[in-house]
């Protein structure tokens, strides 16, 4: 019986093909895995902030009337919505707008970590959102989302939303000490 070669023999073996395409594909495998939860969690982080921006318009609208202590109340709930995301980076701001002879003009405005718009300032709404005569509440929100991974989405990632909401109850809502 005549001997094979040795290269000729590892050649016909195949009995570890299963393991180096293992040793191949797992790589592709775990980073896919891993980008996929770092995107969920950016999106879940996207989806809690835009919550949060239509949640203070709603609670602003519900009112006649609101105080400083009120709003500050109302952004504290927004960064309770953010758990379990760190809440120093939310930003918040509240704003009511009256369109009077075409022109929105802010009546007061409030923020969290973001500056309060000016009184009487001019504010551009979507087209056709409020008539003359006609107030809007407008809630603004920003959050920096530093993924904890960095592997897809190095750095900053910043999302912003703002909400449009028409008072429930009266025709504007007031702030008292705005």
């Amino acid at each position: 019986m005549m001997r094979r070669g040795l290269f000729t023999r590892l050649a016909g073996d195949d009995r570890g093909v299963s393991a180096v395409e293992f040793a191949m594909l797992a790589p592709v495998l775990i980073a896919f895995y891993f980008g996929m939860a770092e995107f969920c969690q950016g999106f879940m982080a996207q989806k809690r902030m835009g919550h949060v921006s239509a949640m203070v318009a709603d609670l602003v609208a519900q009112e006649e009337s609101v105080a400083t202590a009120n709003l500050d109340d109302i952004f504290e709930i927004g960064g309770l919505i953010m758990k379990p995301f760190p809440t120093a980076a939310l930003e918040q701001r509240v704003s009511s707008v009256t369109r009077t002879a075409g022109v929105a003009r802010v009546d007061w405005s409030r923020g969290d970590g973001m500056d309060a718009r000016a009184v009487n300032s001019t504010i551009t709404l979507p087209t056709d959102l409020i008539a003359d005569g006609e107030s809007v509440i407008v809630s603004e929100a920003t959050y920096d989302y530093d993924s904890p991974v960095d592997y897809f989405m190095p750095g900053i990632t910043q999302f912003s939303h703002i909400y449009y909401l028409r008072p429930r109850t009266v025709d504007r809502t007031v702030c008292s000490n705005c």
